[in-house]
């Protein structure tokens, strides 16, 4: 008989998230594969600040978080990977952090303690939410986050990774 494997759920990484959300589009700016972020009919495509912030005018579906799947999903199936809420990674954030990781392994990872400064605690967000402006949905667009603090604003997506080999059970 076979066992069911555990699993192991975490965090993304930055180049998981950003994968995930190309949907398989190397060059699109944007995860529904576009460069801009209304359709063909002029409906905005994502849960973000449009033009200058007066959320009531500008977007009946701003300043709040909406229900997953008002949207259509990228091309791999996931939904909201820019806007409504921005995602934790579990990347340490450093502002010159692609220039000083390698390309096989483009990670940067650091977990830190409660006692360290406040430089060490930050973590990599991305997607872009409700409240942020369009350039904080672009697939490429990083910012961050202190890993100790909530905000109304990020969320998390989470990943399952196996730890059991699953030919042991052959």
């Amino acid at each position: 008989m076979k066992e069911t494997p555990a699993h192991d759920f975490r965090l993304p990484t930055e180049s998981e998230w950003e994968i995930a959300a190309r949907g398989g589009l190397q060059s699109s700016l944007f995860p529904w594969g576009s460069y801009y972020t209304r359709n063909s009919e002029g409906c905005f495509v994502a849960n973000f600040k449009p033009r200058r912030g007066n959320y009531v005018a500008d977007s009946p579906t701003t300043a709040l978080t909406m229900q997953v799947g008002e949207f259509d999903p990228n091309p791999y199936g996931l939904y909201d990977m820019a806007g409504n809420v921005a995602e934790w990674t579990s990347t340490a954030f450093y502002e010159s952090g692609y220039d000083v990781v390698g390309d096989l392994n483009p990670e940067l990872q650091y977990n830190a303690k409660t006692d360290d400064p406040p430089v060490m605690k930050r973590k990599v967000v991305r997607g872009g939410s409700w409240k942020d402006m369009a350039f904080f949905l672009r697939t490429s667009t990083r910012s961050f986050e202190y890993q100790d603090t909530t905000k109304s604003y990020i969320g998390f997506r989470c990943v399952r990774t196996s730890f059991r080999n699953d030919l042991q059970n052959y």
